[in-house]
C-alpha cells in the first residue's frame, strides 16, 4: 500500500473505522487527531467510517447520531480495520485495544499490554532502567499516603502517573509547594510521580513498525519551550508550539536516541507507532515518557518527524493501516 494507494478488499475498497473522543481530558485532542486521520485515509483511497466516544462513554456516528454499543460493534465489524485515535486513559491505556481484540477487529497501534505499560509512567521508568535507558530520579506518591522514600531535591516535576497532554503537570522550585502540586496531580490520577527536574533540551523521536516487522526510526524533533520549564498543555495546543525537525543534535546523540527508542519499543511490546520523549543533557540522554498513541493531526510531532524523512501524512496513515492488516487474524465472516 505504501501510503497513498487504496487497498482493494473483498467486497470493495478497504473500510477504515476511525475512532475519536474518549472519556478523559484529552477528548478534544483526540477528536482533532481523528479528523486528521480520516482526511488522510480518504486521500489514501479508503472508505472512512467515523465513530466517536463521548465524554460519558457513549458511542455516536461521525454525524453525531447516538448509537448503542451493539450498533458500534456491528459497524466496527463491518470494517476491515480500525484506527483508534484516542489518547489518555480509557483509550491509549489499552482499554480500547482490548475491546477491539475481543470483537475481532484488527486495529492500528499497540495492543492492551503495551498500552498499559506505556501509559504508566512509573512502570515505564522501571522497564527503561532495566534495559539500560536512563530516567530521572523519582518517587511514587499514592493518594492519601506519604512517599516511602525521600523526595528528590527541588527543582522537581510533579505529574500524574497515567495522564497525557501535560494535564496535572507542575514544575516546582520551592519544596514548600510540592504538596500543592501533588494535590493538583491527584485530580487526574490516584498515583503521582515526583521526579528530579532534568536540565536539558527536550528532543523526541518516533518509531514505526513496518508490515514486515522491521522498525523505522524518524528524524528527531526538538521542542522550543519558549522559556517555560515544561512543555505544558496551553503551549502544546494553543498554537504557539514551535518544533525544529530534524533537531540539531550530533550524530552520536541521534544514534543514542535511535538505539534507546528501538530498545524501548521492543521492551514495551509496542506495535504500529510510538513516540519517545527524551531530554538531551551534557551527560547523555534521559527518557521523559512514552506515547503509544501520540497526537496525530498533520501538525503533531510524529507526522512532522516523518514528513522530515520524506513521508507524507497520508503515507504515514497508510503504512500504519498496512501494519495492522499484516498482523490481523482473518475472520471468516464479517458481521
Amino acid at each position: 500500500m505504501s501510503g497513498a494507494e487504496g487497498v482493494s478488499r473483498a467486497g470493495g475498497m478497504l473500510r477504515l473505522a476511525v475512532i475519536g473522543g474518549g472519556e478523559n481530558s484529552e477528548h478534544d485532542v483526540s477528536l482533532a487527531s481523528a479528523a486528521g486521520v480520516a482526511s488522510a485515509a480518504i486521500e489514501c483511497g479508503f472508505t472512512v467510517v467515523g465513530l466517536t466516544i463521548g465524554r460519558d462513554g457513549t458511542w455516536a456516528t461521525a454525524a453525531g447520531a447516538p448509537i448503542g454499543v451493539e450498533d458500534a460493534v456491528r459497524i466496527l465489524r463491518s470494517c476491515d480495520v480500525a484506527f483508534p485515535a484516542l489518547h489518555g486513559v480509557n483509550g491509549e491505556d489499552g482499554l480500547l485495544a482490548a475491546f477491539l481484540t475481543a470483537i475481532g477487529v484488527p486495529y492500528v497501534g499497540s495492543d492492551m499490554p503495551a498500552g498499559v505499560l506505556g501509559m504508566d509512567k512509573w512502570v515505564t521508568k522501571l522497564i527503561a532502567e532495566a534495559v539500560g535507558v536512563a530516567t530521572a530520579p523519582g518517587v511514587l506518591v499514592r493518594a492519601g499516603t506519604r512517599p516511602s522514600s525521600a523526595l528528590p531535591a527541588v527543582p522537581v516535576v510533579v505529574k500524574p502517573v497515567a495522564a497525557g497532554s501535560s494535564h496535572g503537570v507542575t514544575f516546582v522550585a520551592d519544596a514548600a509547594l510540592i504538596d500543592l502540586a501533588v494535590v493538583a496531580a491527584l485530580e487526574h490520577d490516584d498515583r503521582v510521580l515526583v521526579e528530579k527536574a532534568v536540565v536539558g533540551r527536550e528532543v523526541d523521536i518516533a518509531v514505526i513498525e513496518r508490515a514486515d516487522g522491521a522498525l523505522t526510526v524518524s528524524p528527531p524533533l526538538e521542542i522550543d519551550l519558549g522559556g517555560e520549564d515544561v512543555f505544558g498543555t496551553e503551549r502544546k495546543y494553543g498554537g504557539t508550539a514551535r518544533f525544529a525537525v530534524p533537531a540539531p543534535v550530533s550524530d552520536s546523540v541521534r544514534v543514542e536516541m535511535e538505539s534507546a527508542a528501538r530498545t524501548l519499543f521492543r521492551a514495551l511490546g509496542c506495535r504500529g507507532v510510538a513516540r519517545f520523549d527524551f531530554f538531551v543533557t551534557d551527560s547523555g540522554i534521559v527518557l521523559n515518557e512514552v506515547n503509544t498513541m501520540p497526537g496525530f493531526t498533520a501538525q503533531s510531532q510524529v507526522p512532522q518527524m516523518f514528513e522530515a524523512a520524506g513521508w507524507s501524512y497520508a503515507r504515514l496513515v497508510g503504512e500504519l493501516v498496512e501494519v495492522a492488516l499484516a498482523g490481523a487474524v482473518v475472520r471468516p465472516v464479517r458481521g
